[in-house]
């Protein structure tokens, strides 16, 4: 009865942590560094809508990376604020998925095939991006117009804003993850990823249920790429499409687990804190030690703990839970019978 409750306070203690924890940060820098957990959080958690539901999409790169351009550009050429800009740009990468997702599905490209094409496609937007250079930088970037403090257009003296910003933005996916969950759409979604030829059996609109998933993690993926442009103010498509970013995204779901609400966020605090661990204590000496690492983990992750770390763990928690609690059946059975 008091777990509830118990859970409950451990959450609000931890909000009322991350609010304040600006001020009582003694670096700006990790501030910095909880600013980019919060970000790519929501955005291997917009990733996991999908992959949680066997629709493992490994090219969100390129949702993205269309996100991040499309608002930059418009700004940077057309003056127009980013606020208005994201919109511009999330819609932009939800009707790609509407497109690539509606060819998909109602062709029946599911499985390691459905991850295929999504992964050419990722790298696609980054040739695209790359061979657009007269607008776009190409490799070589895309440098955002700085206003100094223009709350109006996403741009802030301070970067605090940010950190509140994107924790806003996180909060709003690990919520909407909830109204999925209570949703008709969800066991609709868990059918469908059982088996599709049963759903379809019992009357479930495959093709609705999937492109509307797909959609909704386009969409957040798109507002993503602006908000992490926004906050670094430099594009470049290495960085936010292609190949490289469109799997370490759903690696920071499966590492922390994406079949629970949490595993994201934990995937992507484990990796972002490694990473800046590395790139500070060690510079330029191991360039590429990310990746190598990245791959070898993914592999032992797949294998050996399908459901992630935090996923696992939880797992076993409720399995020793129930174990506990049939024993105390079991005995309180026992005693009845030896009173009869």
């Amino acid at each position: 009865m008091k777990s509830p409750w118990v859970k409950k306070l451990f959450l609000l203690l931890i909000l009322v942590l991350l609010v304040i924890f600006p001020a009582a940060s003694p670096s700006p820098y990790l501030v910095h560094i909880m600013t980019l957990i919060f970000i790519w959080a929501y955005i291997s958690t917009a990733w996991a809508y999908m992959g949680r539901f066997g629709l493992v999409s490994l090219g969100h790169g390129a949702f993205l990376g269309i996100g991040a351009y499309v608002t930059a550009l418009l700004f940077n050429y057309f003056n127009l604020s980013p606020w208005i800009g994201m919109l511009i740009g999330a819609s932009s990468a939800a009707f790609l998925a509407a497109v690539l997702g509606y060819a998909c599905f109602r062709f029946g490209v599911i499985g390691d095939y459905f991850a295929l094409v999504t992964l050419a496609v990722g790298e696609l937007v980054a040739l695209s991006i790359i061979a657009l250079r007269d607008t776009t930088g190409g490799s070589l970037g895309f440098t955002i117009r700085n206003l100094g403090n223009a709350p109006l257009y996403f741009q802030f003296s301070n970067k605090v804003y940010f950190y509140y910003l994107s924790f806003l933005f996180l909060v709003f996916a690990l919520y909407l993850w909830v109204r999925i969950d209570k949703s008709k759409m969800q066991k609709a979604l868990r059918a469908i990823g059982e088996d599709e030829i049963a759903a379809s059996s019992v009357g479930i609109n495959i093709i609705k249920y999937k492109m509307t998933i797909t959609i909704i993690s386009a969409f957040l993926t798109g507002i993503g790429g602006v908000l992490y442009a926004q906050y670094i103010t430099y594009l470049n498509p290495h960085t936010l499409s292609g190949v490289e970013v469109s799997l370490a995204i759903p690696f920071k779901a499966i590492l922390g687990g994406m079949f629970d609400m949490w595993g994201p966020t934990i995937g992507t605090a484990m990796i972002v804190s490694l990473e800046e661990y590395i790139r500070v204590s060690y510079g330029t000496k191991f360039i590429g030690i990310s990746e190598v690492a990245y791959g070898i983990a993914l592999i032992v992750l797949i294998i050996f703990l399908p459901k992630g770390l935090y996923g696992t763990l939880k797992e076993m928690k409720i399995f020793k839970n129930e174990r506990r609690r049939q024993y105390g059946c079991n005995k309180r059975k026992e005693v009845i019978l030896r009173g009869r």
